[in-house]
């Protein structure tokens, strides 16, 4: 069963999923900050769900698929928590990509706080981490808004600036 908000539906993905999948992750917009650039084919993003699908199964959370409460049927983000691997030292990481159509509504720092919540409140996490791009200054913005501190930095893609780390502690909130 899904979670909603007022705006917003949070699912489990599924295979059908596949083409929202690709569409999100293959426009060259939505990955201007992504130093590896948009998919260039549905096997790429079938590789990613496949991932989604199995941190589902071995951890029971993950990225949820996201629509509105209007079209529930349209996917146009996807969003959560998952285990991710910075350099060597697993963290739990949040993440999050939307369409194009779906900027500027508010809807990265709605799914991002969600997240947080689920992570804390349900799951009972200590801390989750969040990495971007030190030019991405919308989602830099996101993660904020939304209580997360700066913390350091990854020198994760070579020959480029390092990402930026930020943190959250479930007893800050």
């Amino acid at each position: 069963m899904p979670d909603t908000t007022a705006r917003l539906i949070y699912r489990r993905p599924k295979p059908a999923d596949l083409p929202s999948v690709f569409s999100i992750f293959g426009d060259p917009q939505t990955n201007l900050f992504n130093p590896a650039g948009p998919m260039t084919d549905v096997a790429q993003a079938g590789a990613l769900l496949d991932r989604w699908l199995q941190h589902w199964e071995v951890h029971g959370y993950g990225w949820w698929a996201i629509s509105s409460a209007q079209a529930p049927e349209h996917i146009f983000g996807f969003a959560g928590i998952a285990a991710h691997d910075y350099l060597g030292k697993q963290v739990i990481n949040l993440g999050y990509r939307f369409a194009v159509e779906a900027w500027g509504h508010g809807y990265a720092t709605e799914a991002a706080q969600n997240a947080l919540n689920h992570a804390f409140d349900h799951l009972g996490l200590p801390e989750v981490f969040g990495l971007v791009r030190p030019d991405h200054t919308a989602s830099i913005r996101v993660l904020e808004k939304i209580g997360m501190c700066r913390f350091g930095e990854l020198d994760d893609v070579p020959g480029k600036a390092p990402s930026l780390v930020f943190r959250i502690h479930r007893d800050a909130r």
